[in-house]
């Protein structure tokens, strides 16, 4: 298959129909204040004349034609126009589009073929067209169908609007896998706009008997001409444009069974506009209205942003906002529960090298190893210092008993040398005549003696003083 090579809008040319009112009108405004050629083609040619002469004096380039889209030669005949003017086109847009309030059983069959002579057909001719032309071009380029939310969850009071759109969808897609299959290098999208705050209502052929509305979310026109202006150049699938509409369908999907009952007790309730008064509009059903360019009709909540295209439009962007999202979450969650500093130590402590080991085991084994070393230490401390205390006091006492033991002998023999130094005495005066020199021999020998008799004796205290 050879994809389309889809330029930017400033260098496009974009065929739109349906272009003077509603979302048509959006997209025709913003396509030429972006910079692309604009080609309008509607059924009203006063219409398409003023907005012609309106986009025209900001400068850029649009032409129109008058044709209803129902018409395959007159859609032929404008696409040629085009082609003359701008050489071609790169983006066709259907957007042409009618409505029928009513119960189906009311709604004549006529009325009924009209409505998909333009909802429908419109949009087999237009793709028809398209795909002729933008085969020929060497980059090929985008064929855009408008549906509605209501081809995924029909609604009543407007049933045989929501079949046309089914219709649309599954020709859209259908067309899709044959240009497919062919190779041709022409991107298919369908945009599923939900309630838009547009002339949509005013235009259809009212049966009810009373003023309508859409229900609400109601989304302005320009947040899906933005999307269909994006997918002109991203190829894009599929679009749903309004989470309203949306959910709406996926409750449907779901469950249908629930899903009926209250769609078709809520539905013409929820349509009915109590605000209003019934007027009998001129519809756009077989002829075109002649009211001037209706962009919007400015209903009281008019919703500008669709979160839900934004994010079809910005996958990646989504995902990553997505994931940031979650993991901040997360970590809230877990910081927040009584738990949760313990788990997420737990998660850091897993992927930490340093909780391979058991560093806190380890540092309290080294604690107890010095600990155990301070205490040895501090015994052998302890130990020494008695040591020393003892031997100082060992010491002291012996050197006690040292003098103890001599005065102990002096005193003890002190008798024993006073007598013999008496005998003496009384010897020496007696023999005073002798010899001066006798009496201290006499006294020194007696001392010399005494010590030498105790000198003798095994508990010789003057023996230990003399080995000490």
């Amino acid at each position: 298959m050879t994809r389309a090579t889809l330029k930017p809008l400033r260098n496009q040319s974009i065929v739109i129909t349906g272009a003077t009112s509603g979302i048509g009108l959006a997209v025709a405004r913003r396509a030429a204040r972006a910079g692309a050629c604009v080609f309008l083609i509607a059924r009203g040619e006063s219409d398409l004349k003023a907005l012609c002469e309106e986009l025209q004096a900001t400068g850029a380039r649009a032409a129109w034609a008058v044709a209803d889209v129902a018409d395959y030669d007159a859609l032929v005949e404008a696409a040629e126009k085009c082609r003359r003017l701008f050489g071609g086109f790169d983006t066709w847009v259907n957007n042409a589009g009618v409505s029928i309030f009513g119960v189906i059983r009311d709604t004549t069959l006529e009325d009924q073929r009209r409505l998909f002579e333009t909802n429908y057909w419109g949009v087999v001719n237009g793709s028809l067209v398209a795909a002729e032309r933008l085969r020929e071009r060497p980059y090929g380029g985008a064929i855009i169908n408008v549906g509605s939310t209501l081809s995924d969850a029909p609604m009543p009071v407007q049933g045989v609007y929501s079949a046309s759109k089914h219709a649309v969808k599954g020709f859209t897609n259908a067309l899709r896998m044959e240009l497919i299959n062919d190779g041709a290098p022409i991107s298919v999208s369908l945009v599923k706009p939900a309630a838009v705050d547009s002339p949509y209502s005013k235009h259809a052929r009212n049966l009810t008997g009373q003023a309508v509305q859409n229900p609400q979310p109601v989304y302005a026109t320009h947040v899906v001409a933005d999307t269909i202006l994006y997918c002109a150049s991203h190829a894009i699938r599929e679009i749903t444009v309004g989470g309203g509409g949306r959910l709406v369908a996926s409750f449907y999907a779901a469950l249908p069974g629930v899903a009926e009952p209250l769609f078709a007790r809520f539905a013409p309730v929820l349509m009915r506009d109590k605000r209003s008064a019934y007027e009998p509009y001129d519809d756009g059903l077989y002829d075109p209205t002649e009211d001037g360019l209706d962009e919007e009709v400015y209903y009281p909540m008019v919703r500008q942003f669709s979160a839900l295209a934004e994010v079809r439009k910005h996958p990646g962007i989504t995902a990553g906002v997505i994931a940031i999202l979650a993991g901040v979450g997360l970590a809230t969650l877990l910081l927040n529960q009584r738990t949760g500093p313990t788990r997420l130590q737990s998660l850091r402590d897993r992927f930490d090298p340093r909780g391979w080991v058991d560093t806190d085991a380890l540092r309290g084994r080294w604690d107890d190893l010095a600990e155990s070393m301070r205490h040895g230490l501090h015994d052998v401390g302890e130990h020494a210092a008695d040591l020393r205390d003892d031997a100082r006091h060992r010491s002291e006492r012996f050197l006690h008993d040292a003098k103890y033991a001599s005065r102990k002998a002096l005193k003890k023999h002190k008798k024993t040398a006073g007598r013999y130094a008496h005998d003496a005495g009384d010897y020496a005066r007696g023999h005073a005549k002798e010899a001066g020199a006798l009496l201290a021999l006499a006294t020194i020998a007696a001392a010399v003696g005494a010590a030498a008799l105790d000198a003798r004796r095994p508990d010789s205290k003057l023996r230990a003083l003399g080995k000490f």
